[in-house]
């Protein structure tokens, strides 16, 4: 019992004011003589004491010390320690101990933490509330956005003022659809909001959408346009057919009338005229149809080295004839993809073709095909011109069915590029800068 620390302090205590006492009734009974004696003792008594509780108090703010700067890894000698002081050592190392157990799971759950929002595909953003301070966002949202780094959410307004716009106005608990510039690709922005230490923080998930609103907007075509080529169908055929048994009828009874003021020639111009109209409504609703051929895929493996050497092999003649530099990019020779090679080089025939009518007009025409694996092991093909772009108020709508800015263009080379992109369970995506170029991305 004496070796615990409380009665230690007890003992002391208990013999201060034994030898106090004594002290008293010496100088009470005038024995003055041994004075000289109890004197030194209680004072030694003091001493002792003091000194006794300054250990402790060393030992206390050297602990202090350790937790103030997370030192947990410090031990405490027990062995060499006085025998008073041996429980308190024990109880700080144990104490340690404790400390770094917590310490090692937090860390542990942070990293784990760390790593499941890092393989996710949709971005997160954190950020101060009442300072703007970027908290922590993952590689996905710097992938997205195109940038490295976010000192405060307020430096995205000079970078994407509309983007910038949707995360500042959107509430805890609500979601908004909004586009990323730079990508050009539609996310679903989705807020919620932590307090602690006092500061609001603002968490920001940014889920690309993109791929599911183009199959529901493919999908709407496709009925949309199905109906509209029934209905032509069935209206424009017979229409087409009897103007033409009118314009045959008209040129029989022709020969029978006398037509000084032309009544007849005009007649036959206005039926020959609903004929060709007439055919080339039928000719819509055919061109749909080939649109909407394709069905089934017939998937194989293939190295994107041969895709690359068919193209140059195939487009070569008309790249040198137009005197446009083609650059093939491809530093993984080994690249292979499973798709339909028949469907996907059309894909790539189709946008080459765009790409060389669309640098026609630039002083040095330059085009370049690459390919890559991206960090979340999808495989991009890419076509880049240096045309004059496309302006962002037709970027929308160059996927749009018979969309074209073309006078002579169907509008369905782009529509059906985004059909096989989208059979094949990948994406097309267009980058575009007015006065710079333009990117198309096969995304598989």
């Amino acid at each position: 019992m004496f070796k615990k620390y409380e009665w230690r302090i007890l003992t002391r205590v208990l013999l201060l004011f034994t030898v106090l006492f004594l002290t008293s009734w010496v100088a009470v009974g005038g024995y003055y003589i041994y004075l000289a004696i109890l004197l030194p003792v209680i004072a030694f008594q003091v001493i002792d004491f003091y000194r006794f509780n300054r250990k402790a108090q060393a030992e206390v703010d050297q602990f202090v010390e350790s937790v103030h700067y997370r030192d947990f890894s410090r031990h405490f000698n027990v062995k060499k320690a006085p025998v008073e002081l041996q429980p308190l050592r024990r109880g700080f190392n144990d104490i340690n101990s404790a400390f770094k157990i917590i310490s090692k799971e937090r860390e542990t759950q942070y990293q784990y933490l760390q790593k499941i929002l890092e393989l996710v595909d949709t971005g997160i953003l954190s950020y101060d509330h009442e300072t703007g301070e970027t908290g922590w966002m993952n590689e996905s949202l710097k992938k997205l956005l195109g940038i490295p780094y976010l000192k405060t959410v307020y430096s995205l307004e000079k970078r994407d003022k509309l983007l910038y716009d949707g995360i500042i106005d959107l509430k805890p608990g609500d979601g908004k659809v909004a586009r990323v510039a730079k990508s050009n690709i539609k996310v679903l922005l989705s807020a919620t909001a932590f307090q602690t230490d006092g500061k609001i923080y603002k968490v920001i998930a940014f889920q690309n959408v993109d791929e599911a609103l183009d199959e529901n907007e493919a999908e709407a075509w496709k009925k949309l346009l199905s109906v509209m080529t029934h209905e032509i169908m069935n209206s424009v055929a017979p229409i087409s057919s009897l103007a033409d048994t009118l314009k045959n009828r008209l040129q029989l009874a022709a020969r029978n009338i006398v037509d000084e003021e032309g009544t007849v020639e005009d007649l036959e111009l206005g039926i020959i005229t609903i004929k060709r109209r007439s055919e080339g409504l039928l000719k819509f609703a055919e061109t749909y149809r080939n649109l909407n051929k394709i069905t089934k895929l017939h998937l194989t493996k293939v190295y994107v080295r041969d895709f690359f050497e068919n193209l140059s092999v195939l487009m070569g003649p008309s790249l040198e004839q137009k005197n446009i530099d083609l650059d093939v990019i491809l530093k993984d020779t080994d690249l292979q993809v499973e798709v339909d090679t028949n469907l996907v080089e059309q894909v790539l025939i189709n946008l080459l073709v765009n790409a060389m009518e669309a640098v026609k007009d630039r002083e040095k025409p330059h085009i370049v095909l690459s390919a890559s694996v991206e960090a979340n092991k999808r495989i991009v093909v890419k076509v880049i011109d240096n045309g004059n772009g496309i302006p962002a108020d037709i970027l929308d709508k160059i996927f749009i069915p018979f969309f074209s800015t073309k006078k002579s263009g169907s509008g369905i080379g782009l529509s059906l590029c985004k059909q096989i992109m989208l059979m094949h369970k990948g994406n097309i995506q267009v980058q575009s800068v007015v006065g710079e170029g333009t990117s198309f991305s096969l995304v598989f």
